[in-house]
């Protein structure tokens, strides 16, 4: 599902020039990449509760930071360059549709992860179920950033939004190297 998310978000982004779509799309990439390392933490907590973070977790964590970090230098980049030309995206239409769907999606994610993190009292499903909350609070900036300038067709609408993206995937990437440099104990029940 991400997946198509991101490729939709990239390809609909680039198609009606909505840096704010482009920008939840590369998200969502870097949303699947970091999966890779929560999927391997699961299976480490799950074969040996008391393990500490291994090396191919700190190494994801690290990766997925600095893709962030890269992301938000090309968001702040374009944003800049899209101010000095007055650049407006020609339609924003993608953007409420992709949002609402992720949305709905997100929240239901969110609600399942909480509802097993509980189960198995494992702070590191209920701490992944707090990540997937970010990607609601993207979506919604995209929402209101799409609805307001396809109603409205507000100069500099785009930008904000994306500003607003970019804020919030650079604590995304300092969270993940806090995360990598600081050994924070995950596990089932313990902590």
């Amino acid at each position: 599902i991400s997946l198509g998310e991101a490729f939709f978000s990239i390809y609909f982004g680039l198609k009606g020039e909505s840096l704010t779509l482009f920008g939840f799309g590369m998200d969502s990439f870097i949303e699947i990449l970091s999966g890779i390392g929560v999927a391997h933490m699961i299976l480490r907590i799950t074969s040996n509760p008391e393990t500490n973070r291994d090396a191919f977790e700190k190494t994801a964590l690290r990766i997925t930071g600095l893709s962030f970090y890269l992301l938000v230098a090309g968001l702040v980049a374009t944003v800049t360059y899209n101010l000095y030309l007055g650049h407006k995206p020609e339609t924003t239409i993608s953007g409420i549709m992709i949002s609402l769907a992720s949305m709905i999606l997100m929240i239901a994610l969110v609600w399942g992860k909480t509802r097993t993190g509980k189960k198995l009292q494992s702070k590191a499903i209920l701490s992944d179920a707090e990540c997937t909350r970010v990607c609601i609070y993207m979506s919604l900036i995209l929402l209101v950033s799409s609805g307001i300038y396809e109603l409205t067709r507000m100069p500099f609408i785009d930008e904000l939004g994306t500003f607003a993206l970019a804020w919030l995937s650079f604590r995304e990437g300092r969270e993940c190297f806090k995360k990598a440099k600081h050994e924070i104990h995950c596990s089932c029940g313990h902590d």
